[in-house]
């Protein structure tokens, strides 16, 4: 073959590893951009605080101009070295386990193929120009791959309003169908799931229930649970209301009109969309301006935000202390799980459940007044309560035969972390904490997490820490709190971390491990 030949395959060789080069980053960063809700406003920030995670794509501009200046001497080779460097850049992209997979949706499709169309007239535009323009227009292609996505994320937005808008709108019709359908919110910084779900085994001892599945509390997840899953037989269906954004729950309530709600805490969540403990008080609160007049409101007065600002409207409130309408008293917490007793008025019920901490009593009090609210006596509920099972993930027991997890690595928060190293702080045996910290938590993260590494400190007899740099705020407050620099260790990964934990000599102590949080993909 001549030179020319050589040339030209070199130069498809360019052309295919380009668009594997992109294909491979497109995907990676949809299956960041859908775990961000397809909301660009995260996906900034999340890009903001993931830079390093751009340097694959940034590393195609100086790239460029170095080969565009090449090709002039030997087009052959600078084809050929711009291929190699975008195959090995798509080393970085390669798929890896996740957590939580890119779901390939109608709507992932549709801006996958949007996407496509931007990048292909990209591509021809580089090609007509040829020579050195090719070269800079190819590499600028690569880099704004993130961009790009962005872009089509946007252009895409009227299709995607439209096909919202039918699915909310058959959604509303099929709820309209069911007038005597009754429609309990329940929403919350933390703690609304367990309760949705406690609430849900509950009240399944008289009526057919419905309740959203797993942690669906999106306008989409809850439509999708109303079209797929209602039917006329149900009687209740028990809504999980999730929020990162002031209007996100008076949103939902808007689809589902609730005659019912429960708010189950307020706190530290998500401050880095909210930007303000106010904006998450007058979101959560959304629920309670939506209710009907005659609707019932339950509110977690244990909650200490809750408290503080009680809504204007009159509510049923639930608790650890005695001027709650529903509290829990003598609390105790084993292995086994927890006991206590309920009180409400003259009431008195002792209740055991094989759910362990303080706040899982506090969620299930919820529950039982929710349930007693909608007509079940105390006494029919002392069963149920003794057969609930703990939310994957959220202060679950588990027996690993040589050694306890408590396992509360779902989405943790200040509150959630110092209830959960309360009850480490309860059992008896070698008490360790593995963590990534705490993530969305805005300016008060750094300042949050070492109080975390304090709070710790107070309580384990060792630490470990997940990540380097992400867990540094952690390992300065447990150095602050004076803890034993030999009992604390930064490990790379979790796999790494369980290593160090099960070399561990206990001493003829079992074992007590706490999973606390456990970063999505997208961190």
């Amino acid at each position: 073959m001549d030179l020319q030949t050589h040339i030209l395959i070199a130069h498809l060789l360019l052309l295919l590893s380009l668009a594997y080069f992109t294909a491979m980053s497109a995907r990676y960063f949809t299956h960041m951009l859908q775990l961000n809700g397809y909301n660009a406003g995260e996906q900034f920030l999340w890009m903001k605080k993931n830079k390093r995670r751009l340097l694959p794509s940034l590393i195609f501009l100086p790239a460029g101009l170095a080969f565009a200046f090449f090709w002039e001497k030997d087009p052959f080779f600078a084809y050929l070295l711009f291929a190699g460097l975008a195959l090995l850049s798509s080393l970085f992209f390669f798929p890896r386990k996740a957590k939580k997979p890119l779901v390939y949706t109608a709507r992932v499709k549709r801006l996958f193929l949007t996407f496509s169309l931007f990048s292909l007239l990209l591509f021809v535009l580089a090609v007509l120009l040829g020579k050195n323009g090719e070269f800079l227009i190819l590499s600028l292609t690569a880099f704004a791959v993130p961009f790009l996505l962005l872009l089509a994320n946007r252009a895409n937005e009227p299709v995607e309003r439209a096909v919202r808008g039918y699915y909310i709108r058959d959604a509303k019709k099929i709820l309209a169908a069911c007038p005597d359908l009754q429609i309990i919110g329940v929403t919350g910084s933390f703690g609304k799931t367990s309760v949705k779900f406690y609430l849900t085994a509950l009240l399944e001892e008289k009526y057919n229930v419905l309740c959203t599945p797993e942690s669906y509390n999106t306008p989409m997840g809850v439509v999708k649970t109303v079209r797929e899953h209602l039917r006329p037989y149900h009687e209740i269906f028990v809504c999980e209301m999730g929020a990162k954004w002031v209007g996100d729950v008076k949103e939902l309530c808007d689809i589902v009109h609730p005659q019912s709600g429960i708010v189950t805490s307020i706190g530290e969540q998500h401050l880095e969309t909210f930007g303000s403990i106010e904006n998450i008080i007058k979101t959560k609160y959304e629920l309670a301006d939506a209710l009907p007049k005659d609707g019932k409101l339950y509110i977690n007065i244990s909650s200490d935000t809750v408290n503080a600002h009680r809504p204007q409207r009159g509510a049923v409130t639930y608790g650890l202390t005695p001027d709650a309408d529903y509290y829990a008293a003598d609390i105790t917490v084993s292995t086994e799980g927890s006991a206590f007793i309920l009180r409400h008025g003259e009431e008195e019920m002792r209740f055991v459940t094989p759910l362990i901490g303080e706040a899982n009593v506090v969620n299930i009090v919820g529950a039982i007044a929710a349930a007693n609210g909608f007509g079940i006596p105390l006494c029919d509920l002392v069963a149920p309560v003794r057969r609930l099972r703990p939310v994957p993930h959220r202060m679950q027991l588990c027996d690993r035969g040589a050694y306890t997890v408590i396992d509360d690595a779902f989405n943790s928060n200040p509150a959630g972390a110092k209830a959960a190293l309360d009850t480490l702080s309860r059992f008896d045996g070698l008490k360790i904490i593995v963590t990534p910290g705490m993530v969305e938590l805005g300016e008060k993260e750094e300042e949050l997490n070492r109080a975390l590494g304090a709070d710790a400190a107070a309580v384990c007899d060792y630490i470990v820490t997940v990540g380097i740099k992400q867990t540094k705020p952690i390992v300065e407050g447990v150095k602050a709190a004076g803890f034993s620099s030999e009992r604390l260790y930064t490990a790379k990964d979790l796999a790494d971390a369980m290593r160090y934990v099960h070399a561990i000599e206990a001493g003829g102590k079992r074992k007590i491990i706490l999973l606390e949080n456990d970063l999505p993909d997208n961190y």
